[in-house]
């Protein structure tokens, strides 16, 4: 006997794809369906900025800083723009914070969804395609200003390492190595990234690393948020291994951002890195 509470299309058996099935049921539901009135829209809604995520061996770190922008006036100054979207994997948020929290809370349904569907979890692949078909479905609201571009990232247990994948409006998607950054403040962030990073870095030295980029892109970058010592604001930060991805403790980052504060004091710029290059050995030939 049928349950006269749920349509018929409820119950039957169909795609792994939750957002395909709302599409064919309810497609008002989507964000990118949603009708928007002509004329540039950004300015009119808070805009999350700068996600930065790096690889480390035995896994992959992701943070954000915690400032929305409308504008010129901080619209919010303890947003969360990084999101756990599965066991394994997070995802961080840049552009129109609204619609970017509507898009992951998707994303995560999504990968619940066909987990229960199929009995199995998704590919890294997998997970990294099906956020891209949610941005392309999202292309019309960009076109107006609203647009979102997160940053995903995971440890994918079959390669036994940790991933990074950038996306742009229309869902292009492409997987970075070792380090990436997105938002306003990336190209600090990046810069910033290049001068710290190293591929053998532990796991606490890369959060290290990425809280420095975001502080450097804070420093530049005046949508893109420091940690706010008065109000004990810090960065979000997702920490993914093999044995799960965790969010680390407020009061873990806060050591660590105070750390980085103090270097600060008595060198603004921040750390400087290394030099590797060996000079080069003058020859006596022809002497």
């Amino acid at each position: 006997m049928t349950d006269p509470r749920l349509p018929a299309a409820f119950l039957q058996p169909g795609s792994a794809s939750f957002s395909d099935f709302l599409a064919e049921q309810a497609p008002d539901l989507l964000p990118g369906r949603r009708a928007v009135p002509q004329g540039h829209a950004g300015d009119l809604a808070p805009h999350g900025t700068t996600i930065v995520a790096a690889t480390f061996p035995g896994g992959v770190v992701m943070a954000g800083d915690r400032r929305a922008t409308m504008g010129n006036i901080i619209a919010q100054r303890d947003i969360e723009k990084v999101f756990p979207a599965d066991e394994f994997s997070a995802v961080g948020i840049a552009g129109s914070a609204g619609l970017a929290v509507e898009m992951v809370r998707l994303f995560q349904t999504e990968l619940e969804h066909y987990e229960k569907i199929e009995g199995s979890t998704l590919s890294m692949d997998g997970k990294a395609n099906r956020l891209a078909a949610l941005i392309r479905s999202n292309l019309g609201m960009a076109m107006q200003g609203l647009a979102v571009v997160p940053l995903f990232a995971g440890f994918d247990l079959a390669a036994d390492q940790g991933r990074i994948f950038s996306y742009d409006v229309t869902g292009g998607r492409y997987e970075e190595t070792a380090f990436h950054s997105v938002g306003s403040g990336s190209l600090f962030a990046r810069g910033s990234l290049k001068k710290l990073y190293r591929a053998d870095l532990s796991a606490e030295q890369t959060v290290q690393a990425v809280v420095e980029a975001l502080y450097d892109a804070a420093d530049d970058d005046s949508a893109t948020g420091g940690p706010d010592v008065t109000r004990r604001i810090f960065p979000v930060v997702q920490v993914m291994t093999a044995e799960g991805g965790r969010r680390m403790p407020d009061s873990e980052v806060a050591a660590i951002a105070d750390r980085v504060i103090a270097g600060r004091m008595s060198s603004p710029d921040g750390p400087n890195a290394p030099l590797t290059a060996q000079p080069v050995a003058q020859t006596t030939e022809g002497a």
